[in-house]
């Protein structure tokens, strides 16, 4: 019996985690040599409340539940790859639960503030200072904006080149690569081994990457649907109060686009995303894509067995 059902994945450090429908399998590679393996079942609030399944609100869920798996994620890989002993963990299992939930939480808000910095404020800033200097742009809220999206696409992408130089990143960027090719191979009905991943491509359109950039187009239009604040602190508080918004309503576009490749004004829509992926992934060698494909296979093994 043949079962499709979409997989998505992430990089993680000397690995990949792929995740189905109801699981998610992170398969690292240790110091020895030897793969190490974690997978949990994961059910999604979509499947437990349907009112959760709506467009808009899924892709928000879709994107924290992301976010909650892709730490949990890096974490493990980060412990696999610093050799920590499993029986001490079990030993201070107790201590270590609560020290991970506070590491977690600062860790978490210190990124978010992060982030929120370079893609809120410092664009919007730049943008304030424009206008101060070039009348034609307090006049034209459009083009405000589209100052503001720009400068947030000159940050990503200079925060992508710089760290790419980082010799971590890259080994992360070629798991990048891995799992987009690997992913292709399952969806094309290939057999999963190296020889049929390598041939494929390492830009997939439904990409984390691609989904940035499709967050940073739709917010350009949103701004510019809601009528302009008069100071700083009331801009950037609208911009915040729609990150929902913008997210759900990305999250759309990035289903629609990738099921809709053989659009000529799709394929241009998702251009300059694939495009940006060029910085993130890189071309993996073998023992990569043997990670990768390891991780694929066991989370389609306990999918399968769980719906035959």
């Amino acid at each position: 019996m043949k079962i499709d059902f979409a997989v998505g994945g992430q990089a993680v450090i000397e690995g990949v985690m792929m995740r189905s429908p109801h699981f998610y399998t992170v398969a690292v590679r240790d110091e020895e040599g030897e793969i190490k393996m974690k997978q949990e079942k994961f059910t999604s609030l979509t499947e437990r409340f349907r009112i959760l399944k709506l467009p808009l609100l899924r892709g928000i869920v879709h994107l924290v539940e992301s976010m909650s798996i892709g730490f949990k994620s890096l974490n493990y890989s980060n412990d696999v790859f610093l050799g920590e002993d499993e029986k001490e963990e079990v030993k201070h299992g107790m201590a270590k639960t609560f020290l991970f939930a506070a590491f977690s939480a600062l860790y978490l808000i210190g990124t978010l503030a992060f982030t929120l910095f370079l893609l809120k404020v410092l664009p919007l800033w730049i943008a304030e200072k424009a206008a101060e200097f070039l009348p034609i742009v307090e006049e034209n809220y459009i083009l405000f904006n589209l100052i503001d999206g720009a400068s947030k696409i000159v940050i990503f992408l200079s925060y992508i080149i710089l760290i790419s130089l980082l010799k971590d990143i890259r080994r992360v960027f070629q798991y990048h690569g891995a799992e987009h090719k690997s992913i292709w191979a399952y969806e094309k009905g290939l057999e999963l081994n190296v020889e049929n991943a390598r041939k494929q491509t390492r830009f997939h359109p439904r990409c984390g990457t691609s989904f940035i950039f499709i967050v940073i187009l739709m917010s350009i239009v949103i701004y510019t649907v809601f009528p302009p604040a008069d100071t700083f602190l009331l801009k950037l508080g609208q911009r915040l109060a729609v990150i929902p918004l913008i997210a759900g309503i990305s999250y759309e576009a990035l289903k629609f686009s990738a099921k809709h490749q053989q659009n000529i004004l799709v394929r241009a829509f998702s251009a300059p995303g694939l495009m940006i992926q060029g910085l993130t992934t890189r071309e993996p060698d073998d023992k990569q894509l043997e990670i990768a494909l390891h991780s694929l296979k066991e989370s389609l093994k306990v999918e399968k067995d769980l719906v035959l």
